[in-house]
């Protein structure tokens, strides 16, 4: 279920800079403060953390391993 929200006595310049970077992103300016709103209110750096942890402990219970770039990077960087 979707609400909203109304944001009172925003000064001109700072709604400005918004509706300059709603252009920029080709957003309305109501999809652009959505975005940012969102993306604001998205998980803390200890829930991606634990996502994270997750992701790895059932990569690594299914057997699997990072292989080691380094190799890889150097061989790049010598071309």
């Amino acid at each position: 279920m979707s609400k909203n929200v109304l944001v009172r006595d925003l000064d001109e310049e700072t709604l400005e800079k918004l509706k300059k970077k709603a252009a920029t992103n080709n957003r309305s300016l109501q999809e652009e403060l959505k975005n940012l709103l969102e993306i604001h209110a998205g998980p803390d750096i200890e829930e991606v953390r634990a996502m994270v942890r997750e992701s790895l402990e059932k990569y690594r219970a299914e057997g699997k391993m990072f292989s080691d770039s380094t190799i890889d990077i150097r061989e790049d960087r010598e071309r």
